[in-house]
């Protein structure tokens, strides 16, 4: 398969104006991004696509390839399937941007190996939570799969709720998905359903009308940064891991 790594990098956020730019141990945060995704063998080749000239300087910058993409896209997904009508692949493996200590034994779990004439295929990644805090915080998707890993629900609730026992380890979003031209392509056409509204995760356009997707456990760490006050979390981790690895 011919598989390339797109990095969503939008400018506009309203609680983080230009946060693919925010600095972390010295380097802008898309650039960690970047680094980790280069190291993943499989990919032809990884691009940064950004409505942001800013963006696409800093990161043309430091030597990766930038896709200009419209500033109208409403969701990473979106912007992917912009650049899958302007670059050819068998995969497109979209890695947030605002994932910055992925690694690429974590990123490449999403790959199949291969994809069946005429599927539409989605793959995402999950993480088991380590502090039960996380859990109840609305900011952190839940995701819950069936034996197989097709994903059955995802919100920000905490579910399930344990009302049989406590005996369960929940699963949170991480921001790493997998899709073939197919899937993109039934994303654009296909109208927002009423639960992808309220829960705003656009996941659901494939699960509200019967695709299935798949979220696979990763055991990776995660700490996406959604506020400047994440930074510091992802700092000290970095500062640690440094520390252990000495």
């Amino acid at each position: 398969m011919k598989i390339i790594c797109v990095i969503p990098a939008r400018a506009e956020s309203t609680r983080f104006p230009e946060k693919p730019l925010a600095l972390i141990c010295g380097l802008p945060m898309v650039e960690w991004v970047w680094t980790h995704c280069k190291e993943v063998d499989c990919f032809e080749e990884v691009y940064v696509a950004t409505d942001s000239e800013r963006i696409r300087q800093a990161c043309e910058g430091f030597g990766a390839k930038v896709v200009m993409t419209s500033p109208l896209c409403d969701t990473a997904t979106e912007r992917l399937y912009e650049v899958s009508r302007k670059l050819t692949a068998d995969l497109y493996v979209m890695v947030n941007g605002d994932e910055p200590l992925l690694r690429a034994k974590d990123i490449v779990q999403c790959i199949p190996e291969s994809i069946g004439d005429g599927e539409l295929y989605v793959s995402n990644l999950m993480t088991d939570f380590s502090d039960p805090v996380e859990v109840v915080d609305a900011t952190n998707l839940k995701i819950v799969t069936a034996q197989d890993d097709r994903c059955l629900f995802i919100s920000r609730s905490p579910i399930p709720y344990p009302k049989g026992g406590m005996d369960y380890v929940y699963h949170k979003f991480v921001g790493v998905g997998a899709f073939n031209r197919k899937a993109l392509e039934f994303y654009h056409d296909t109208p927002r359903g009423p639960v992808e509204k309220i829960e705003e995760n656009d996941s659901f356009r494939f699960i509200e009308n019967h695709v299935p997707i798949y979220y696979l456990n990763c055991h990776c760490k995660s700490l996406s940064v959604d506020t400047p006050k994440d930074i510091e979390g992802v700092e000290r981790y970095l500062r640690q891991t440094e520390r252990a690895d000495k």
